[in-house]
C-alpha cells in the first residue's frame, strides 16, 4: 500500500476581506503588531507550512467614501513579515506583492533579504493589476493595458530569478585570511555575474546587491484564476492560492493545472494547489450549522448587503429594504463606476442579475439572504472529526494538496482549528508531528529542494 499523501496547511491573516467579522467581541486591530504576533505564533504552534499576508495599494472606495473594511488602513506586508521573522522559528512567511507597480530589482532585493533574515522561510505571492485607480498612487499611473498584466508578471518573475541567480552559492568567502584581509567575509567578484536583461517590459543592466539566499529563490505563490493566470502558474509558480473549494470544482481545477504543467514540461510534484477555505466548528453537526448561520449574518450586515448589490447594480440602493425583495431597477451599465479599487469578476452583469432574481424568487430570499447565499465563501462546517476527514479526503483523492485556512475573526480565529482539527489530522498520519529543524519553506512544503538557475545549473 502506498504511503498516505501529506496535508499541507497555510494560514491567511484575517484582514479587509469580507469573511472577517470586526464586530466580534474578541476582534482586535489589523495594524497592531500584537495581532500579527499572536496569529503567527498560533499558526506555528499548529505546524502550518506558512502564514500568508495580503497587500493593499490604495484604500477602496464606494460612492466617494472609503470602503468600510478599509477604514483602518492597509499596512506594509514586507515590514510585517520582517518583524514576524523575529518571533517565529519555523513557519514560512509569504507576502502578496504586485508585479504591476513594483520594480524587479527592488522587490527581488527585498525578498532575498527576507529569505536571509528568516534562514530560508520567505515566499512571494505574485499578483497583477491593470487598475488605473490603484495606479494613480504611482508615478506612472494606470499605464498598463489589461492584456499586458500577465506578460509583465511573467517577465518580472524571470528577471527576479536572473537577479537571484547572479550570485553563485559560494560567492561569499568566509575566510578573510585567504585574501589578506583583516576581517571578513567578503564577496568574490569573479563569482558574481552582472545582469544584462533586455525584454519587452524591462531593461536592466547591473549587479544585484544581495548574495544568494538560503533557498536560492523564495517560494513563488500565484493566485490568478483566469486562463492567463493558470498558464502563468503552470510556468512559474510553486504553490497556487486557489478559490476552488467545492470538491468536484477543486478536482477539475487540479486536473486542469496538472495538464498545463505537463505542457510546459513540469511535474505535479513541483507545484502544490491550496484552495482558500473557511471553517466553522461545532460539538455536533447541528451546532456547527447554527454557528455557521450566525457567522454568515455577522459577515453580511445590512449595510454590507446593500453595498454588495451596489457594486453590481452600479447604483445607489440605500433606499431599499435589506429584508425586502431585490431591486426592480436595472443595473446602470454605462455610468461611471461607483465602486473603485475592488476587482470585478463579472462580465455579463444582466445575466448575473437575472440569475439572482430567479434564485431569490424560487427560494423567497430577501436582499440580505441572497447576498449571504452568493457572497459567503464556501468552507468546512461540522465537528472537528468531520472537518479533519474532509481535508484528508480532498488530499488523498487529489482534489487539492491542502488548504489555506481563512479564519473569520482576528487574531484568535485560528486557535480552535489548531486545538481540535490539527491533532486529528496527526492521528490520521497525514500531518507532521513537528517541524524539521532548519528546514527552508521549500523543504517544509516538500517541494524539490534543488533550484535550477537561469544558466541551467542546480544550486
Amino acid at each position: 500500500m502506498s504511503a498516505k499523501r501529506q496535508v499541507h496547511l497555510a494560514a491567511h491573516f484575517p484582514g479587509v476581506n469580507n469573511t472577517t467579522i470586526w464586530s466580534d467581541d474578541r476582534a482586535e486591530s489589523q495594524i497592531a503588531f500584537s495581532s500579527f504576533e499572536h496569529f503567527a505564533r498560533n499558526a506555528e504552534r499548529g505546524l502550518f507550512d506558512y502564514l500568508f499576508l495580503a497587500e493593499g495599494l490604495r484604500l477602496r472606495e464606494q460612492k466617494g467614501r472609503i470602503h468600510d473594511l478599509d477604514v483602518v488602513g492597509r499596512p506594509n506586508t514586507l515590514a510585517i513579515l520582517a518583524a514576524l521573522a523575529g518571533v517565529t522559528d519555523h513557519i514560512g512567511l509569504v507576502g502578496t506583492l504586485q508585479t504591476t507597480f513594483n520594480e524587479p530589482l527592488e522587490l527581488a532585493k527585498q525578498l532575498a533579504t527576507l529569505d536571509h533574515l528568516t534562514d530560508g522561510r520567505a515566499g512571494w505571492n505574485v499578483v497583477t493589476s491593470s487598475d488605473a485607480f490603484h495606479g494613480a498612487n504611482f508615478r506612472r499611473g494606470g499605464f498598463l493595458d489589461h492584456a499586458d498584466r500577465y506578460t509583465r508578471a511573467a517577465e518580472f518573475i524571470e528577471l527576479s530569478r536572473e537577479l537571484w541567480d547572479s550570485w553563485e552559492s559560494d560567492a561569499v568567502v568566509a575566510d578573510p585570511a585567504a585574501a589578506g584581509l583583516a576581517r571578513g567575509p567578503f564577496a568574490d567578484r569573479s563569482r558574481i555575474r552582472d545582469v544584462d536583461h533586455h525584454g519587452p517590459q524591462f531593461d536592466v543592466t547591473g549587479t544585484f546587491p544581495v548574495p544568494r539566499s538560503p533557498q536560492g529563490h523564495p517560494v513563488v505563490v500565484q493566485a490568478g484564476d483566469s486562463d492567463e493566470g493558470r498558464d502563468l502558474a503552470a510556468a512559474h509558480a510553486e504553490v497556487i492560492f486557489s478559490l476552488h473549494t467545492e470538491f468536484d470544482d477543486a478536482k477539475s481545477y487540479y486536473d486542469d493545472i496538472t495538464a498545463r504543467l505537463e505542457r510546459v514540461g513540469r511535474s505535479k510534484d513541483e507545484l502544490h494547489i491550496l484552495p482558500a477555505s473557511t471553517f466553522v466548528l461545532g460539538d455536533t453537526p447541528a451546532d456547527a450549522a447554527e454557528r455557521a448561520r450566525a457567522i454568515q449574518r455577522a459577515q453580511v450586515s445590512p449595510a454590507t448587503a446593500i453595498a454588495f448589490l451596489e457594486q453590481v447594480w452600479n447604483r445607489d440602493l440605500s433606499g431599499y429594504d435589506v429584508d425586502g425583495p431585490l431591486p426592480d431597477v436595472e443595473p446602470d451599465l454605462d455610468g461611471v463606476a461607483i465602486t473603485r479599487g475592488r476587482a470585478r469578476h463579472t462580465r455579463d452583469v444582466p445575466a448575473l442579475v437575472q440569475s439572482w432574481r430567479d434564485l431569490a424568487a424560487a427560494e423567497k430570499l430577501s436582499i440580505r439572504d441572497l447576498v449571504i447565499r452568493v457572497s459567503t465563501r464556501g468552507g468546512f462546517v461540522g465537528t472537528p472529526s468531520h472537518i479533519a476527514a474532509e481535508i484528508d479526503r480532498y488530499v488523498q483523492e487529489r482534489a487539492t494538496d491542502g488548504f489555506v485556512v481563512v479564519p473569520h475573526t482576528n487574531p484568535y480565529g485560528l486557535d480552535e482549528f489548531v486545538d481540535t482539527v490539527v491533532p486529528l489530522l496527526q492521528e490520521r498520519g497525514v500531518y507532521r508531528e513537528s517541524y524539521t529543524e532548519g528546514a527552508t519553506l521549500r523543504e517544509t512544503l516538500g517541494l524539490p529542494g534543488n533550484i535550477r538557475d537561469s544558466r541551467g545549473v542546480l544550486a
